[in-house]
């Protein structure tokens, strides 16, 4: 069944320009700056000026962590019958690749993970059992890494969007200069503003309720500000760099960064992703626990 767009998104959508297609460049490494390579691309442009880098756009693969941490930790319920493995941290800053919580925060942390996969509490049930929305920067990577982690972005005067196929989610941020949302409103997805500094679009994200990061525990807190830049090299490669800032959690701002790859598969669309806030899966395991 295909998955259906707001009504908010098929307005947008009837503005998308068509998608042009050239060679591909390498794709830079995790981590590695892109922006001296995003300078020599002059991309096709929107009528509003805007690079137009409108389409499907793929998570490499060798950056997602399956069933993990973003640490790179195996969560030990995918290890039982299989080698022993360690991924990749994504975290780039620091450079040993451990989120700089604060004492406080890192005993929760391991706590969390330590309890995630005994029977289930509400304490420890992961947003994403429960199908909730994953909010900024947990969009970018939650889904099915084996099948890839896909987004769609989709440009109208002033606007990008954003459709991604976990959970249905999406965000349209606006390119104006308005201010943010007042403090006192917090939001699943958080509330996004962006700006293009030539070919790399900077997105600010506040207003975040407090949620995991991860299936294995790691999270933030509703102080969390987010600054994504993503920042396309070409028209099939695009680079994105995450700083995190949360002093209620975190003793400093640190970064994680990704790789995309655009989608050319022809007819390609985002699916529906059947996982929906209200579904009772999760409530079924908590009546089993009595808990």
């Amino acid at each position: 069944m295909r998955r259906m767009l707001s009504a908010v998104a098929a307005t947008l959508i009837a503005t998308m320009a068509s998608v042009h297609t050239q060679e591909p460049a390498p794709v830079p490494a995790a981590g590695q700056t892109v922006t001296a390579t995003a300078k020599n691309w002059h991309p096709p442009r929107t009528p509003d000026g805007q690079p137009d880098i409108q389409g499907y756009w793929t998570l490499l693969a060798g950056d997602a962590f399956p069933q993990g941490s973003l640490e790179g930790i195996m969560d030990p319920a995918w290890s039982v019958g299989r080698p022993p493995s360690k991924y990749r941290s994504v975290v780039v800053d620091p450079a040993d690749g451990k989120i700089p919580y604060q004492p406080w925060a890192l005993a929760k942390k391991n706590d969390n993970f330590a309890n995630h996969l005994k029977p289930p509490t509400r304490q420890y049930l992961d947003g994403r059992t429960l199908c909730r929305l994953p909010g900024a920067p947990r969009d970018v990577y939650s889904g099915a890494a084996e099948a890839g982690v896909v987004r769609q972005f989709i440009q109208t005067p002033g606007y990008v969007l954003m459709t991604i196929e976990f959970v249905h989610a999406f965000r349209i941020i606006p390119l104006d200069g308005r201010p943010h949302v007042g403090e006192n409103i917090q939001l699943w997805q958080g509330d996004s503003r962006g700006r293009w500094e030539g070919n790399t679009l900077v997105v600010d994200v506040t207003n975040s309720n407090g949620k995991w990061l991860d299936v294995s525990g790691d999270f933030h807190s509703d102080a969390l500000r987010v600054v994504e830049r993503w920042t396309f090299v070409d028209n099939d490669t695009l680079g994105l760099e995450v700083t995190m800032e949360d002093p209620k959690v975190y003793t400093r701002p640190w970064k994680m960064a990704f790789r995309f790859t655009r989608n050319k598969e022809k007819d390609y669309e985002v699916m529906e992703y059947a996982c929906v806030e209200g579904e009772r899966d999760a409530q079924l395991m908590l009546q089993s626990t009595g808990k």
